[in-house]
């Protein structure tokens, strides 16, 4: 099993395919990684010997940035609309849709389950 930037990546899928398991890592980026590191895409991971996995392991540390790294410039993105105080950061800082989704119906993962209507009850006349 191999194990890059932390993560243990699955060893029965094809290498494009098992990068996609590293936090910032999609399909084009696996491809081209393997590429440059002169390994066929469709080689699954339990068949890299350990020359392919350090140069793998080598380009992803020189040039991508990758699991802790990526999580915290993507926070520190958010906190800056929210700062600039601009559309995107007022719709982060109520929980609303960011992109620009309709709101009437739908959008129930941001804005979280229903808040019930409260009954109302109709008074008794007393005779």
């Amino acid at each position: 099993m191999a194990r890059i930037a932390g993560i243990d990546l699955p060893s029965n899928k094809p290498a494009f395919i098992g990068l996609t398991a590293i936090f910032g890592i999609g399909i084009p980026s696996a491809k081209e990684i393997l590429k440059k590191a002169e390994v066929e895409k469709g080689k699954r991971i339990k068949d890299l010997n350990d020359k392919e996995i350090g140069r793998i392991r080598h380009i992803i540390e020189k040039e991508y940035k990758v699991e802790g790294e990526r999580k915290s410039e993507i926070r520190q993105d958010i906190n800056r609309l929210k700062d600039t105080r601009c559309y995107r950061g007022i719709r982060h800082r109520i929980g609303l849709p960011v992109r620009g989704q309709r709101t009437r119906t739908n959008a129930r993962t941001r804005k979280g389950p229903k808040r019930g209507a409260v009954a109302l009850k109709k008074r008794e006349i007393k005779k």
